[in-house]
């Protein structure tokens, strides 16, 4: 898939240091995508600071910017080290508030619906089951509370992202000597996500970004994939990875599929998830010359 440069304003990338960030980076560099502004803590263009300690050089950063976008926090780790994602939501509402920063999109999960039945909808009972889930949703919790608390902004919104290609356990995951191993079900079939390959999910998130700056009304929670979900074992098949079986746990989720109408609604149709579509989406940001 490829991806156009489109009027964004100037938005401010916090987080951007990850395996995410580096694709989003790769993609939006490929795409000639102008306006975007990296914070880093050390190493790199932009503004340094760290987003929870120095709150005077997050906003002084954040001044002119028509939103921030947050991508970061652990994905793994304790409970303790879970809790940053709460934490680093109000950092960027409180810097978007001095900086007077019209929206502040954060970076949440899938993982907050749990065990979903059906297609998850935003609107829908969420119960995550894991604590990176928990987090998310304690993430999303506290933002809502603070924007219902401050009435003057930013506005805030939650994306429920799924599966990224490369970000991901399953095709981020180094080629290793041996075959892969995939778990699976008594009837030989592999877990199915909804997922988005890291272009196509640069393109929808310039596609908010524009759309935030031309005014219009965003809501609060949206999921963010292709339209519906891909089996992995599809996926690793067109990668072209060797793979074995072995049993699926009992806890293992058979499918998580997001419900991307409300996103369609903002952006228009969404693609079709194609595992063949997404591994070439992942290889234009990570093969030769990326």
């Amino acid at each position: 898939m490829t991806i156009s440069n489109v009027e964004i304003g100037r938005v401010l990338v916090v987080g951007g240091g990850g395996r995410l960030g580096g694709l989003l980076r790769c993609a939006w560099r490929m795409a000639g995508q102008g306006g975007l502004v990296w914070q880093h803590r050390g190493a790199g263009d932009g503004p340094c600071f760290d987003a929870l300690t120095d709150a005077a050089a997050y906003a002084g950063a954040a001044a002119g910017a028509d939103a921030i976008l947050n991508l970061a926090g652990r994905v793994g780790g304790d409970v303790a080290a879970l809790a940053g994602h709460h934490d680093l939501a109000l950092a960027a509402l409180e810097a978007g508030r001095t900086a007077g920063v019209a929206r502040v999109f954060l970076a949440s999960s899938a993982a907050v619906y749990g065990v979903p039945v059906g297609p998850a909808r935003e609107s829908d009972p969420i119960a995550p089951v894991s604590d990176y889930g928990r987090a998310k949703a304690g993430m999303e919790a506290a933002a809502h509370d603070w924007v219902a608390a401050h009435p003057d902004g930013p506005a805030v919104t939650c994306l429920r992202i799924g599966n990224v290609a490369g970000a991901d356990q399953l095709l981020g995951a180094a080629s290793g000597e041996g075959p892969q191993m995939l778990d699976v079900f008594a009837d030989g079939s592999g877990p199915a996500r909804s997922y988005v390959g890291p272009m196509a999910l640069a393109g929808m998130l310039a596609d908010l970004f524009a759309a935030q700056r031309a005014g219009r009304a965003l809501p609060d929670l949206l999921n963010i994939a292709l339209d519906g979900p891909v089996p992995m074992e599809a996926l690793l098949a067109a990668d072209g990875r060797a793979w074995r079986p072995r049993a699926a746990p009992a806890t293992l989720v058979r499918e998580v599929t997001l419900d991307v109408a409300r996103l369609g609604a903002v952006l228009g149709p969404i693609p079709v998830a194609d595992a063949a579509a997404i591994v070439a989406d992942l290889r234009q940001v990570s093969g030769p010359g990326a």
